[in-house]
């Protein structure tokens, strides 16, 4: 089974203009998203996708493959289906650029899942939320049913704790989509959930197609860059690193 990763990267963040290419340890954020998943055993290929010429040009210039999209896309996942429709594949992987730490351990095993899966249509990943994480709106939580399916992802704070507290979890930035289902989503309409919470994970269920979920109980330290507050986080724990 082909495998087809891809870093879909745009500068146009509103919260957080230009951070693929932040500064992180002397290396922009892509290279850490790149070199990380290049670590991951079940790729076949790894690819950056972007519309900006400053990207491709930093991509390269860090050793990677750089497919140029058109500047259409809405979504990652409707960049990552561009990529599809050149690049022949069974599983395509949406690794968020905004993802520095995210390891190819963990990569590996959302998709995993989704091969030894076949009755998902979607893998992804989730850890648990802390308390702080919970309450915060720029941390997006979802609930699973008993089989690991998700059944909603939300900024808000779900479940409702009323009667008793559970551990809450929180999305990580990682897709995997079977080809036929990458190419189907990149066609539907933004739904009314999706553009409400600006997740586009949400078109995946309103449009009716299963999320396969990895819940990693003792993960490493993962962040996603969507804030200043975020950015700020990640040069710390990344000045831990080189004074260890």
């Amino acid at each position: 089974m082909r495998v087809v990763g891809v870093i879909p990267a745009r500068l146009e963040s509103t919260r957080l203009p230009g951070k693929p290419l932040l500064s992180l340890g002397g290396r922009p954020i892509i290279e850490w998203v790149w070199e990380n998943a290049k670590r991951a055993k079940l790729i076949d290929e790894l690819v950056v996708a972007t519309d900006s010429k400053e990207i491709r040009n930093r991509a390269e210039g860090f050793g990677a493959r750089v497919f140029v999209t058109s500047s259409a896309p809405r979504s990652g996942t409707e960049r990552v289906a561009e990529v599809a429709r050149s690049f022949p594949a069974d599983i395509y992987l949406n690794i968020q650029g905004d993802e520095p730490f995210l390891t190819g351990e963990l990569i590996d095993k959302v998709v995993r899942l989704l091969v030894e899966g076949p009755e998902a249509d979607v893998a992804t990943l989730a850890v648990p939320a802390t308390e702080k994480e919970y309450l915060d709106p720029n941390v997006v939580k979802l609930v699973l049913d008993e089989s690991g399916f998700a059944l909603y992802f939300s900024r808000s704070p779900i479940p409702y704790f009323r009667r008793r507290a559970c551990t809450p979890s929180k999305h990580i930035g990682i897709y995997a989509y079977r080809r036929e289902t990458l190419l189907s989503l990149a066609e539907e309409d933004i739904s009314p959930l999706a553009e409400a919470e600006s997740l586009e994970q949400l078109d995946f269920l309103f449009h009716g197609k299963s999320i396969l979920v990895v819940l990693e109980k003792n993960p490493p330290f993962l962040l996603g860059i969507d804030t200043q507050t975020d950015y700020q986080r990640a040069i710390d724990y990344v000045s831990s690193l080189q004074e260890d």
